[in-house]
C-alpha cells in the first residue's frame, strides 16, 4: 500500500476515526541506540554495554532507550502519509503516551496510525493522531499514544 496523499483540509477531515496507514519494518540495531545515546548523552549500560546487557539485564540484550523508540515517528510517519499544500507542519504535543515493553536491540518495529480527532482552527489544521509502534512478534506495542500535528495549509 502507498502513502496516503492529503491535499487539504477537507480530504484530511474524511479520514476521521479511520486507519491512515502503516509504516514499513525497520530495525532497530546496536548501532542506531549508540548514535541515540551519543546524541542524547544517555549512556546507560542497558543501552549500550552488550556484554553486560548479557549477563544482568532481564532482556539478555541491549535495548533500545524508550525515547528512541519515540524519535522514530516523524519518519515512520513519512512513510504512511503525505500532506500537500502546506507552508509549514508543527509537532505540537503528546498524549497519553505510554511505553508498553522495551525495544530488544535487533528487533523490527512499525507504526500503525488512526485519525484520532481534527479540528479547523482560523485556518489551521489540528490534527490528533493515535499511533502505536508495534515491535515484530510482539502482542504489546512499544509505545502508544496521541500525536498532535499542526499543519498550516497554503
Amino acid at each position: 500500500m502507498g502513502k496516503l496523499i492529503i491535499n487539504s483540509y477537507e480530504e484530511f477531515e474524511a479520514y476521521l476515526g479511520q486507519e491512515l496507514g502503516t509504516s514499513d519494518w525497520l530495525q532497530v540495531d546496536q548501532d542506531r541506540i549508540n548514535l541515540f545515546a551519543d546524541a542524547t548523552l544517555d549512556h546507560q549500560w542497558i543501552h549500550v554495554d552488550t556484554e553486560r546487557a548479557k549477563e544482568e539485564s532481564p532482556y539478555k540484550s541491549t535495548i533500545a532507550h524508550g525515547y528512541l523508540t519515540l524519535s522514530l515517528l516523524p519518519y515512520l510517519w513519512d512513510q504512511i502519509i503525505e500532506v500537500n499544500n502546506i507552508k509549514m507542519l508543527v509537532n505540537y504535543g503528546m498524549d497519553k503516551m505510554r511505553f508498553g515493553q522495551p525495544v530488544v536491540t535487533g528487533s523490527r518495529v512499525r507504526m500503525s496510525t488512526k485519525l484520532h480527532n481534527i479540528q479547523n482552527l482560523r485556518g489551521v489544521c489540528k490534527t490528533e493522531v493515535a499511533f502505536k509502534i508495534e515491535i515484530e512478534n510482539q502482542r504489546k506495542p512499544a509505545l502508544e499514544g496521541i500525536a498532535t500535528f499542526l499543519y498550516y495549509f497554503r
